[in-house]
């Protein structure tokens, strides 16, 4: 895959966004804006927004106030242009479906609205199916897949339309520790040719290829490194689950509650 050269513009911009359902407030007064070729986590509890806040940047729910920008667009005109992988749902593996046939639904809608699909948007789906390596179990029924097989192909159902940014709620679910290292060195491969950004509860899971990091409890905070703090673990374990965690290799203590979007951090011993 040959590197792309990334340029310097907004890919995703959110500007004094809020969200609420049935009154209850799910996101307040967000700013938030991610750059081409950036690779984001969005961490945070369950319920605090995450997937809310990707459903907004898509233009699949409507934000009560603010202004959203996808791709230098509103997300109805260029959400054709980014590829969604949903999370995992059970259900998935028992619709009585050939894994070729689940990446060529990710054509519906680009390519057309046809039931019937052209040899060569058969052709998409077996160079994303090869691309993911799952090229030759393309005729196997995803209900004898692995929790593992399956993302990997709802990944390419994702990437057969040459999306240019990706969005990932919660892709390492369902799968093993050897499956969740493929999938994200298959991200860090896509990085280079594509903004990532994915969604996750877990903090463990954060791997080497990430760059930035989206912190989601109601507020959101963007931090313009991978570094994990015991402040952004406190969103996700909560207040009576105090974490120390190592972060390139040196303990870090926060120093300040965040403001304006931003935390202070003090090396530990060690450094």
């Amino acid at each position: 895959m040959t590197p792309k050269k990334f340029l310097n513009r907004p890919v995703i911009e959110l500007e004094d966004v809020s969200f609420s359902f049935n009154k209850v407030p799910i996101l307040k007064e967000v700013n938030l804006t991610i750059f081409d070729g950036d690779f984001v986590a969005i961490i945070g509890p369950n319920g605090g927004g995450k997937t809310t806040l990707v459903k907004i940047i898509l233009g699949l729910l409507k934000p009560e106030r603010g202004r959203v920008r996808l791709l230098g667009s509103l997300p109805a005109r260029s959400r054709q242009k980014a590829g969604y992988m949903p999370q995992y749902a059970t259900g998935e593996k028992d619709f009585p479906i050939e894994v070729i046939e689940v990446v060529l639904l990710g054509l519906m809608g680009v390519t057309g609205c046809s039931p019937f699909f052209s040899k060569a948007e058969r052709k998409r789906a077996e160079m994303a199916l090869d691309f993911v390596g799952m090229l030759p179990l393309a005729g196997k029924r995803v209900s004898e897949l692995s929790g593992g097989q399956l993302q990997r192909t709802l990944l390419a159902r994702a990437l057969v339309s040459g999306p240019e940014i990706l969005f990932l709620d919660e892709p390492m679910a369902n799968i093993d520790v050897g499956g969740k290292t493929k999938l994200f060195d298959l991200l860090g491969e896509l990085n280079e040719k594509m903004t990532i950004v994915f969604v996750t509860h877990d903090v463990g899971l954060l791997s080497h290829y990430v760059k930035s990091v989206v912190c989601v409890n109601q507020k959101v905070f963007f931090h313009p490194s991978a570094r994990i703090t015991p402040e952004m673990a406190t969103m996700i374990m909560g207040e009576s689950c105090p974490m120390e965690l190592i972060a390139h290799g040196f303990p870090h203590r926060v120093l300040a509650r965040h403001k304006d979007g931003l935390a202070s951090h003090e090396k530990g011993d060690g450094a």
